[in-house]
């Protein structure tokens, strides 16, 4: 293929590595447009919703997609979480084209689209491994969408630098991958995606192959993009923390199936399952018992109880507490032992900056244990059988004397607690 921008080999390089080109980049990127509902004047008349509705897809025996229904509104950004196998990524590859369900519509813009190729959805996708091409410069690189699309030279270059600008690369324009840091060649990377003008932008796992700062700098600045252009964005990833600071609302994704689609707070705060509530951050997991249906009895307090985890429950049940809602006080020496919550033992904690997390020992609790993101970081710390843990995470600033070793109270913030069946 000619190229007649500068930097610009005769034809594009696939080799290597650094460079590997999946097609499905030349698919998101080599035709203008796609499907125009009646009255539109083109794909970018303003932002589109998306529907998936009722997807299935299965590999085999495998069952990746089971019956998902999502609805993403015009200028919105969610984003699936989920553990490997969930089926978010499949999701994502179907609404780009890349997979075709078994049944189900996906409708973009009110338009059905599940039968339209990759190349006539007008779709912007950034890969998890960049996807540049290493004989090209950056500038060459964002222009290659509009190559294909038969834009003018001039007018492409002009483009092209424009979006290296949007994303902070104007002085590396005339640099080749090689050159290039991990996090500069995926802001390449979405500024090629966004050169084409897309109606949706796609992102499969952009910043997991990136070191913490530089995915964290790199999160607030898609973040701010995406919002500054207000462009329809689905975002697929393993990362709660990307999730839940970069999305407006954010959906966990189990067996092919949405658990949860809400904002952050409200997916991390009140999850609807216990699923979600141990997949998305720590949860301490207390014995409890419900009392009436709307309260719980659990570290010698009373407690609400959302509704949504105590239907066909009753009597012994496991109380789910994040470890923000767990109050740890210190026992003078002296002190009656009577009082609210449950007297216990820090046996460690471990410095967080604003937060300091502490696990506490509580003799005659054996059924606490901690799940979640955080329970792996527990692994090594062995209790008696007649022990649980718990952890709190405590602000540095009021840490005091919680040293281990210490006696403390601990109690539970008066607020709604999920339930969920003794296990």
């Amino acid at each position: 293929m000619a190229d007649d921008t500068a930097g610009g080999a005769g034809k594009v390089d696939r080799a290597g590595p650094a460079g590997e080109v999946d097609a499905a980049v030349e698919a998101a990127l080599s035709e203008p447009g796609g499907p125009v509902a009646p009255g539109s004047t083109g794909p970018m008349d303003g932002a589109v919703g998306i529907e998936m509705r009722d997807l299935r897809r299965s590999y085999g025996a495998v069952r990746a997609l089971d019956g998902l229904t999502l609805t993403i509104s015009p200028g919105e950004l969610v984003a699936l979480l989920g553990p490997s196998g969930c089926g978010k990524t499949t999701a994502l590859r179907a609404l780009a084209g890349f997979e075709r369900p078994d049944s189900g519509q996906l409708l973009v813009g009110g338009v059905d689209v599940t039968g339209v190729p990759a190349n006539k959805r007008g779709m912007g996708m950034v890969f998890q491994a960049y996807s540049l091409f290493p004989n090209l410069t950056a500038l060459d690189n964002v222009a290659f969408g509009l190559r294909l699309r038969r834009m003018p030279a001039r007018r492409r270059r002009a483009r092209a630098g424009e979006l290296l600008e949007l994303v902070g690369l104007g002085a590396q324009a005339g640099q080749y991958p090689h050159q290039l840091s991990g996090g500069q060649q995926q802001r390449v990377a979405l500024a090629r995606a966004l050169a084409i003008e897309p109606r949706v932008l796609l992102l499969d796992e952009p910043l997991s192959a990136l070191d913490a700062q530089v995915r964290a700098q790199l999160r607030d600045e898609i973040r701010s993009l995406q919002s500054r252009l207000g462009i329809t964005t689905l975002f697929v990833t393993h990362d709660q923390e990307e999730a839940l600071s970069m999305a407006d609302r954010v959906g966990v994704m189990r067996s092919g199936r949405l658990e949860h689609l809400a904002a952050p707070e409200i997916v991390y705060g009140w999850p609807e399952t216990p699923f979600v509530a141990e997949f998305v951050g720590t949860v301490n997991r207390l014995p409890g018992r419900l009392a009436g249906g709307d309260t719980v009895e659990v570290t010698g307090q009373r407690l609400p109880v959302l509704e949504v985890g105590a239907q066909g429950l009753a009597g012994d049940v496991d109380v789910l507490v994040r470890p923000e809602a767990v109050v740890v006080s210190p026992v003078p020496d002296g002190a009656p032992a009577a009082g609210p919550g449950v007297l216990g033992k820090v046996v460690q904690r471990s410095f967080r900056g604003a937060t300091t997390r502490v696990q506490v020992e509580l003799p005659g609790l054996a059924r606490a244990a901690v799940g979640g993101r955080g329970s792996a970081e527990l692994a090594d710390l062995a209790t008696d059988d007649a022990s649980g843990l718990v952890v709190a995470d405590v602000p540095t600033i009021a840490l005091g004397d919680l040293a281990p070793g210490t006696q403390v109270r601990v109690t539970l913030a008066e607020r709604a607690v999920l339930v969920s069946a003794r296990i």
